[in-house]
């Protein structure tokens, strides 16, 4: 079977001790990359009970800062490609999420990948007195950082972004710009036809996107024409699928969690997630082979033993 890369969430609501051991297991095991996520409570919690009743978890449950667990995760790590996946644009001012990113990067050793989204999640915003812009202004502020960004880490001296509507820069300065030329890659986040995937052509290097293979299979070649349009090589774009995996125990135990889900989402939403046994996950994961470059698991119960599960079960299947 062909190879397909693999990561994984080092979920935010693991203690830290267990963050820290899952980061080192993957960097030792066939993980090509470990992520965080940008929320200031459980995601979990908020969309999905069911499965946070699974994992013990709820809004309550204590939740680490994305970017401040990854700058931990960063010198524990040798091999691993590291992100947060992704940065809501509404969280971060452009230019100071740059910044940290190119430390990040730094420390890391260049392993960054800078994740760049347009925030979806409105009663996170409520909870913590933070704007929510209409979709339309969140998909031009991404676009107009992205931009930015782009230009912070192809710079060589001074920077200036004075024709933005939400940003500006006036002579910046900006070193480092990573660990070499040229800054962290960028991905952009998001199945959006018209704007997202446009975003991604103009100034990414990485996307991910969601959905079956038919549905991932149409996203890529809306961005292909995006590239076109951007006269981008569409070859250039890590192309990665972010899809929610739970591996279960037995048949009665993934019958459970499969008809909860069936009650709160679209039946064929489910059907994109894998669900189940070792081999019932590769053969849900099989669809993505020659299709993506890179699998990322965004749902994963935390803890070694389902990392190596994973790994011996699932990702070995695809060497």
């Amino acid at each position: 079977m062909p190879r397909l890369l693999f990561g994984t969430h080092i979920v935010n609501t693991a203690p830290w001790p267990v963050a820290r051991a899952m980061a080192r297991a993957a960097d030792v095991q066939r993980w090509h990359s470990v992520w965080t996520y940008d929320h200031m409570y459980s995601p979990l919690g908020a969309w999905l009970p069911v499965l946070a009743q699974a994992r013990g978890e709820s809004e309550e449950t204590p939740c680490l800062n994305g970017w401040a667990l990854l700058s931990a995760l960063a010198p524990l790590t040798q091999r691993v490609r590291i992100g947060c996946l992704v940065s809501a644009i509404t969280f971060h001012q452009p230019t100071v999420l740059a910044k940290m990113a190119a430390t990040v990067d730094v420390i890391s050793g260049g392993r960054l990948t800078l994740g760049l989204g347009a925030a979806n999640y409105e009663p996170e915003h409520e909870a913590y007195g933070l704007p929510f812009p209409s979709l339309k202004e969140r998909h031009d502020r991404l676009e107009e950082a992205a931009q930015i960004i782009r230009k912070l880490f192809k710079s060589t001296g001074r920077v200036s972004h004075s024709d933005g509507t939400f940003y500006r820069l006036h002579n910046a300065p900006f070193v480092p710009v990573g660990a070499r030329p040229g800054g962290p890659p960028i991905l952009i986040a998001g199945s959006g036809e018209k704007r997202t995937l446009r975003t991604a052509a103009r100034y990414g290097d990485a996307i991910n996107v969601g959905g079956s293979p038919a549905e991932v299979r149409h996203k890529i070649e809306v961005l292909e024409k995006h590239c076109e349009a951007a006269q981008r090589n569409p070859a250039e774009i890590h192309k990665t699928v972010g899809i929610m995996a739970y591996l279960t125990r037995s048949e009665e135990e993934r019958q459970k969690i499969l008809g909860v889900l069936h009650s709160y989402l679209p039946a064929a939403f489910v059907q994109t997630m894998p669900i189940g046994s070792a081999q019932q996950i590769v053969d849900n994961v099989s669809g993505y082979v020659g299709l993506v470059d890179e699998v990322i698991f965004l749902v994963q119960q935390a803890g070694l033993e389902v990392m190596e599960q994973f790994d011996q079960g699932v990702l070995a299947a695809f060497d």
